[in-house]
């Protein structure tokens, strides 16, 4: 994205990454700029409707401070099992977790995150006990997961998708509200019997709450603009993602949506970050 407002905007957009909080730190940074149009941040459904519930101490309001500019792009989950388990649909694990409770293992990038609240829905809706194991990053926990020591994941699309592909996991279904471009021959896990599941992530710019409406709206139009790019499109597809412009009241309903989705999933999963 900074790439083609670069072009776009005609002057150079750096990116400061500023990890931390599961991305709290960076928001409240962005939150303190001075709104005038030169500082944006790159927020996700995850920072805006999940944290809020998760951490017992948010250094900023993400929905009171940030004024949203426009989504991006999403990203599904998919439920990958490692090949040893004796399941080969939704309703096979199901039943599996239903037989022996608290036996079968789900591997997360860590407490909260969009994998574990993947895990979290889908255990609340099918009544099953599964058992969460949380690692620090996607990436392990994948290798874990590839060498047997934990069960299944429902992993972010582009970190399985070749392993899925050379036939290391095997792919039951994915977490959005429709198929995946990446894995079109997959059901949803709602078309797989789980009626109302959906669950993914998505991408989003934002600004500090104060900024002009009309900067605003200049970097929306810019923002719009970029994601039309054949560099960007390809760049962004090639990894699993799909691309989702819109307006800030677009990007503002959704963050409202998420908020009511993902309220009662993290009270309910016991999560909590001090």
């Amino acid at each position: 994205m900074a790439a083609e407002l670069t072009k776009i905007l005609g002057q150079p957009v750096a990116v400061d990454n500023k990890p931390g909080a599961g991305g709290n730190l960076g928001g409240a940074e962005a939150a303190r700029a001075a709104p005038d149009g030169y500082t944006l941040f790159m927020s996700t459904s995850g920072i805006q409707a999940i944290n809020p519930f998760l951490y017992a101490k948010m250094p900023f309001d993400p929905n009171k401070e940030l004024a949203a500019v426009a989504p991006l792009v999403s990203l599904n989950n998919v439920l990958v099992l490692h090949p040893s388990v004796p399941a080969k649909s939704v309703k096979e694990v199901i039943d599996l977790a239903k037989k022996e409770p608290g036996k079968w293992t789900y591997a997360s990038s860590g407490n909260g995150t969009s994998i574990h609240m993947s895990g979290a829905m889908f255990t609340q809706m099918t009544a099953t006990n599964l058992l969460h194991i949380p690692y620090k990053g996607s990436g392990p926990a994948v290798t874990d997961l590839l060498g047997g020591q934990v069960h299944m994941m429902f992993d972010n699309i582009p970190s399985s998708l070749p392993h899925i592909k050379a036939g290391k996991l095997r792919a039951l279904a994915t977490t959005g509200a429709k198929r995946d471009p990446a894995l079109p021959d997959l059901p949803t896990l709602a078309e797989a019997g789980i009626r109302g599941y959906e669950s993914g992530v998505w991408f989003g710019l934002m600004v500090p709450a104060a900024t002009p409406r009309e900067i605003v709206m200049r970097l929306n139009a810019a923002a719009v603009q970029a994601t039309k790019a054949p560099d960007f499109i390809k760049r962004m597809t090639d990894l699993g993602y799909n691309i989702i412009p819109g307006t800030p009241d677009d990007m503002a309903q959704a963050i409202q949506t998420e908020l009511k989705r993902w309220g009662p999933i993290v009270k309910a999963s016991g999560a909590k970050i001090d």
